[in-house]
């Protein structure tokens, strides 16, 4: 079973894998500054999945962020940023 993860195309300079809710404004706004950044970033909002692809997502999302807070931005399936951290986002996709 794959989940349903869409994916906002743009300069692809590291992997990114967002996990969202759809009504959460801090999960917006970290999409938004990905698309201004131009960069690729694949996400998935939980909160639209159901059954058994919720629980996959959430426990994906898990491994990299235990306390499971939104948004959760992985980079290069490595690094987690938790929250709308702008400056963190940033320094984490500058090369």
């Amino acid at each position: 079973m794959a989940l349903e993860v869409k994916t906002v195309e743009g300069e692809q300079k590291k992997d990114i894998m967002i996990y969202t809710l759809s009504t959460c404004v801090w999960c917006k706004k970290t999409k938004s500054l990905l698309q201004d950044m131009g960069v690729t970033y694949s996400y998935v909002d939980v909160d639209l999945l159901a059954g058994e692809d919720r629980e996959q997502a959430l426990q994906e999302m898990k491994k990299h962020n235990p306390s499971g807070g939104f948004p959760t931005v992985v980079i290069d399936g490595e690094e987690c940023i938790v929250g709308f951290d702008q400056e963190k986002i940033k320094d984490a996709l500058e090369d």
